[in-house]
């Protein structure tokens, strides 16, 4: 398919009637169900549209779980099919993964950890300004009814529209440009036709490469009244956006990577939660993932030490219930073992002479936020109602 989109041969318009070449005009309808249909121009395409749209109907769009023997953790379900791959303009530079799917870091030194003179930190800040914007964009879109194949196709168009590729988009073949992962998914949810449901926690990970650098930012978001009124949603959602505000407090130079962890897991379990311990922090720059790695629980090996002028992330991934993990059979859907929400929260960060800059901090308006975190009762019928009455 990428080489394709590379080397695009001449292709007919369907129009009837038409003998011309076709344009880059395609049938929306068609696009919606994988289906290629490419006309010359708008005319053609409304002159053509009462035999054309014929063609809608007898196309098969029943949705399906492409999976249905696997052992499912939870009640989440893919639902199939997924929508075309989105295209790029070649005229935005195209990371180096972009077209065969590989990051070719096995070239790469993986211990070696960048430090960034100032042109290169500037191109961090514009990235990751750029990244906050997109998932604002995004975060603004998350509701009752909405298609998670919406959002990303919303992220697309916002990464395009700032000249900016969508990092995750070919990333070892991950077929999106974002990552939404609902309740129990820990990480890297592929966008489907799954509709949000009021209750429903959903977890953005957006990253944009511009000019040369990457910038990698998620929050988690609340669906609908009921996701914030439900004692357990807020608990782990919150304790995660805890978990990294209090790890980003230790970030200045001299502090070793394997710190964080530290932090996160302490207070974690405070909050009656456990940390994934698969995924990690990283280093990112010009390359999407790189050294150093940041664990997230405690009495973990990580090497190095924080020094001015490195960037990386933190992100911790927060579950209910267990630690451990599965990946779905489209080797890229993280789920808890257990079925049990989790929630993570990421920033990319900049070590200062004294201290640390956060390059994807929320702004003013950025939609989302903490919510009050549930009083400790007995009866979670009568936390939520505390919850609803603000107490």
């Amino acid at each position: 398919m990428a080489e394709a989109e590379v080397l695009p041969t001449k292709k007919q318009c369907v129009g009837v009637d038409c003998l011309d070449e076709a344009g880059s005009l395609q049938c929306p309808t068609c696009l919606k169900i994988g289906k290629e249909s490419s006309f010359c121009s708008q005319d053609c395409f409304k002159r053509s549209w009462p035999e054309h749209k014929a063609i809608h109907k007898s196309t098969s769009t029943a949705l399906y779980n492409p999976f249905p023997t696997f052992p499912f953790t939870g009640p989440l379900r893919p639902i199939y099919p997924l929508s075309p791959r989105r295209p790029v303009p070649e005229s935005i530079p195209h990371p180096n993964y972009a077209k065969d799917g590989d990051p070719k870091y096995r070239f790469i030194g993986r211990n070696t950890i960048s430090i960034l003179d100032k042109k290169q930190i500037e191109g961090m800040r514009k990235v990751c300004r750029l990244s906050r914007e997109v998932l604002d964009i995004a975060a603004r879109e998350v509701k009752p009814g909405v298609t998670t194949d919406h959002i990303d196709e919303v992220v697309h168009n916002a990464c395009i529209e700032r000249n900016a590729y969508p990092s995750p988009l070919n990333y070892s073949n991950f077929p999106k440009s974002v990552c939404t992962s609902i309740n129990e998914v820990i990480c890297h949810g592929i966008p489907d036709k799954r509709i949000l449901l009021d209750g429903d926690i959903v977890n953005l990970d957006v990253s944009l490469f511009h000019e040369g650098f990457h910038g990698d930012l998620n929050e988690t978001y609340y669906v609908g009244t009921k996701a914030s009124a439900d004692r357990d949603s807020v608990r782990v959602v919150e304790t995660a956006r805890e978990c990294l505000n209090e790890a980003i407090k230790i970030v200045k130079p001299g502090m070793a990577f394997k710190d964080p962890g530290t932090v996160i897991e302490k207070h974690a379990k405070s909050r009656g939660c456990s940390v994934i311990k698969t995924y990690c922090g990283h280093g990112v720059n010009s390359l999407f993932h790189c050294a150093p790695n940041v664990p997230h629980y405690a009495k973990n090996k990580a090497i190095g030490i924080a020094k001015p002028g490195m960037t990386f992330t933190i992100e911790p991934m927060i579950s209910l219930g267990t630690y451990k993990d599965k990946t779905w059979p489209d080797d890229w859907t993280s789920v808890t073992q257990d079925g049990t929400r989790t929630a993570q929260f990421e920033h990319t960060l900049l070590v200062t002479e004294d201290g640390v800059e956060v390059l994807t901090a929320r702004t003013a308006d950025s939609p989302g936020g903490p919510v009050e975190m549930p009083p400790e009762v007995k009866a979670d019928g009568e936390a939520a109602g505390r919850i609803a009455d603000g107490k």
